[in-house]
């Protein structure tokens, strides 16, 4: 199979999604891979690098979705490149459908099939090409938190942590899940005190278990939520429904009940967000204020740390792209159920329940295409 590699263009988003071990590996199993130039120059890897693994390097974006045949991406598509996708093109990335009509109704217009991360599933329910990029986004939440919490940010000034005779910050996070968990840990290795909210009790008993003394886990509900809020310095939006748009935990009219200065950091945006207020930002532009409350609600948080979140993202993606390009979409998805989950669109149909009912599209079941 002919795989191509193209530069990442969402502002600011310095991840590659092959490294030249994953090129090598696709060379060992008789494919081409074909990279755009400085496709991994933000994250550290040349173009160079590339070659001496055996990958071409091809001047522009065009020509590398001229030539493939799976097109493999970090983020999803944006409108700029929507007319280079060819029809039956196979796209491997993070699409996030739900939470962004046009890029769903682009694709299926395409007719390509699209592949989605983010819904690639194992029977135990747990997404493993969302857990590497889960875990760098939920420590970065509270590094981002922490930031903003300084004065010169326009937050509160409070040190996370504090320091003997003054009290640490209070961090809220919502969602015990792989970006929660990994903020809880991050806060309260800070010296923060914590609050994790979940609806599941099983997960609340686990992560009581296993969390350090600081961190304190409580039932999610909105009475909860209303009544810890006031006392909250530091809210970290955790929630995730696979496939689907995540729920407003936070609403507008509950900001005028957060001090001045609290931040929020909202990790779900790119599905939407948990909190009402939240729309996507930008690493060059990733904050805004509503009522003296800094949002920060940049949708690739882990484009920041691109070569900590390169090496994280292939190690969990490359096993399934090489089982898509030894085999082909179809029969690779009719031998594994998790990369079956993980198809989107096909030919021009909808075949995720939670992003036809997101938009009111029809729904066909996959099942159709294997």
């Amino acid at each position: 199979m002919i795989i191509g590699v193209p530069k990442e263009i969402k502002n600011n988003e310095n991840r590659v999604a092959v490294t030249p071990a994953g090129v090598t590996e696709f060379l060992k199993h008789g494919h081409e891979v074909y990279v755009q130039a400085t496709a991994g120059e933000g994250s550290g890897v040349s173009d160079e690098a590339y070659v001496e693994a055996g990958a071409k390097i091809l001047p522009t974006i065009k020509a590398v979705y001229d030539i493939a045949e799976m097109i493999i991406k970090v983020k999803e598509p944006i409108e700029e490149e929507y007319n280079l996708i060819k029809e039956n093109q196979l796209l491997f990335t993070y699409f996030h459908f739900a939470s962004y009509e046009p890029l769903t109704k682009a694709m299926v217009d395409r007719k390509a099939i699209c592949l989605a991360y983010e819904t690639v599933e194992r029977t135990d329910g747990s997404l493993p090409l969302l857990v590497p990029m889960s875990e760098v986004a939920g420590r970065m939440a509270v590094q981002e938190g922490a930031k903003y919490l300084e004065k010169p940010m326009g937050g509160r000034g409070i040190l996370l942590g504090g320091v003997p005779g003054v009290r640490p910050a209070k961090v809220l996070v919502l969602g015990g899940g792989i970006v929660g968990t990994q903020a809880a840990k991050m806060a309260a290795g800070l010296g923060a005190e914590v609050i994790i909210m979940d609806i599941n009790l099983k997960r609340l008993r686990y992560l009581s278990d296993i969390m350090p003394a600081n961190v304190f886990t409580m039932m999610s509900n909105e009475y909860n939520i209303r009544n810890i809020i006031p006392q909250i310095d530091l809210i970290v939006g955790a929630v995730l429904i696979p496939g689907a748009k995540a729920p407003h935990l936070i609403t507008r009219d509950m900001l005028k009940d957060m001090q001045p200065g609290t931040v929020l950091v909202d990790v779900a945006v790119d599905q939407g967000g948990c909190i009402e207020t939240c729309k996507p930002t930008t690493h060059a532009d990733p904050t805004y204020v509503i009522d003296d409350v800094i949002h920060y609600c940049v949708a690739n948080m882990p484009g920041a740390v691109p070569y900590t979140s390169t090496v994280a993202l292939t190690n969990a993606t490359m096993p399934y792209a090489i089982q898509l390009a030894n085999k082909g979409w179809k029969k690779a998805c009719q031998e594994n159920e998790e990369l079956k989950l993980g198809l989107n669109t096909i030919h021009g149909n909808v075949v995720y329940k939670a992003v036809a009912e997101a938009f009111g599209l029809d729904y066909t079941p996959v099942e159709n295409f294997l």
